[in-house]
């Protein structure tokens, strides 16, 4: 009697799966996909402010910053067809746990397999009307924790401060590093250019349906920081604010994402 109490329950449960899996998909049917990104340094959770961590070079360091801009967000079908959600620009900041949840609104429903997004804000925005650059992009919304070079007429695309026992002392008496990471090409001459896209294959199908509107959950490792294509050391050059010079840390920071799950 219990076998078949369980053989019922779980043809039940598949039951409701082909079900859900069956709902019909009109052709002006969207909704939205979360991207839930939990930031780590390797296993650890990432603490702001007096959590130690150690890099793969050995140096010790704490994280008091860590800002980074999401954009140009695109979803592929499991025909390979690629949809594109242009015009949405988000800043995933540590310290504000209400922008580690990016809402990518008005996503044609489909099912989809594999995500891309970029890290920074493109050219065109970069260089378009300050009335065009509102919401995350408002130059004046950072406070002191400013995300805008006004100097370089750009934006800085990946933040991350913090205190290393390697890095020399400032002229506040800290020891600290400073990773700015900025450079969309050049606006009137050919510069450096630290945009870069992160692909990702999802580990289960994203359905979008008019009622279903799927979380992925990412995890960025920022550990990888200094080593995901080649290793760095804060010893060897603890403030970098140069776009010439933040190519490597550009470099690496592709590596940090994975997507863990979706639900």
């Amino acid at each position: 009697m219990k076998k078949l109490f369980l053989l019922a329950s779980i043809a039940a449960v598949f039951s409701a799966c082909s079900t859900e899996s069956l709902e019909p998909i009109g052709a002006t049917d969207k909704n939205n996909i979360t991207l839930e990104f939990e930031n780590r340094v390797a296993a650890q959770s990432l603490i702001l402010n007096d959590t130690k961590y150690t890099n793969t070079s050995g140096e010790d360091f704490t994280i008091t910053t860590l800002n980074y801009f999401i954009s140009n967000v695109a979803f592929k079908k499991t025909d390979g067809t690629v949809v594109k959600m242009p015009d949405q620009y988000f800043l995933v900041r540590q310290a504000d746990k209400t922008s580690l949840m990016p809402v990518i609104k008005d996503v044609p429903a489909a099912d989809y397999t594999e995500m891309t997004f970029t890290v920074g804000v493109d050219s065109v925005k970069s260089i378009s009307a300050v009335d065009q650059r509102t919401g995350v992009l408002d130059i004046a919304s950072y406070g002191t924790d400013n995300m805008y070079w006004s100097w370089n007429s750009g934006y800085i695309f990946f933040k991350m401060e913090g205190i290393s026992s390697v890095a020399p002392t400032n002229a506040a008496g800290l020891k600290k590093y400073q990773y700015h990471v900025g450079g969309f090409g050049g606006r009137t001459a050919v510069t450096a250019n630290n945009l870069r896209t992160v692909t990702m294959s999802l580990p289960a199908v994203a359905a979008v349906r008019k009622s279903k509107s799927p979380t992925i959950h990412l995890i960025a490792d920022i550990s990888k920081v200094f080593s995901g294509v080649s290793p760095l050391k804060i010893a060897n050059g603890a403030v970098v604010m140069s776009p010439a010079a933040a190519g490597p840390i550009a470099n690496n920071y592709v590596k940090v994402f994975t997507v863990d799950h979706i639900h």
